[in-house]
C-alpha cells in the first residue's frame, strides 16, 4: 500500500471511530456523527483513488469520487446511493436550520460502516 494511501485510511478510521463515540454519547451528538460518517465515507473513497493512482480532487460530494472509481470497479456502482445519502451529511447538519434525528444517525452509521467494509477489501485491508 502507498504511503498516502495509508494516511487516508488512517484519517478515514479517525472519522469512523469519531462518528461511532459521538453516536455512542449520552445525549448522541447526532450532527457530528453524521458529519463524522461523511468524511469517513469521503476519506475511503479518496484513499483507493490515491492507491489506484487517480488524482485526488477537494471535494466532498461523493459521487464525482465514485464516479471516478467505476471505471475501475464497476461493482462500486451499488454504493450509489448511500453515497448520496451520506454527501447530505456534509454539510446539512453542521449549520443552523437542520438537525439529524436518531433515525437518521443510525442510518448514516450503517452506510458509512458498509462503504468502509466495501473500500477496506478493495484495499486489501481485514
Amino acid at each position: 500500500m502507498k504511503r498516502l494511501t495509508r494516511e487516508w485510511v488512517d484519517k478515514a478510521e479517525e472519522d469512523i471511530g469519531a462518528a461511532r463515540d459521538s453516536a455512542a454519547r449520552t445525549p448522541p451528538r447526532r450532527n457530528v456523527a453524521c458529519f463524522h460518517c461523511q468524511q469517513a465515507a469521503e476519506k475511503y473513497l479518496k484513499a483507493l483513488l490515491q492507491e489506484l493512482g487517480v488524482a485526488v480532487p477537494k471535494t466532498h460530494n461523493l459521487k464525482p469520487l465514485l464516479d471516478l472509481l467505476l471505471p475501475y470497479d464497476a461493482t462500486l456502482a451499488r454504493l450509489r446511493r448511500i453515497l448520496l445519502s451520506l454527501t447530505k451529511c456534509a454539510v446539512d447538519y453542521r449549520y443552523p436550520g437542520a438537525r439529524a434525528t436518531t433515525r437518521q444517525m443510525q442510518a448514516a452509521l450503517r452506510h458509512a460502516e458498509r462503504v468502509r467494509t466495501e473500500l477496506r477489501a478493495r484495499l486489501g485491508l481485514p
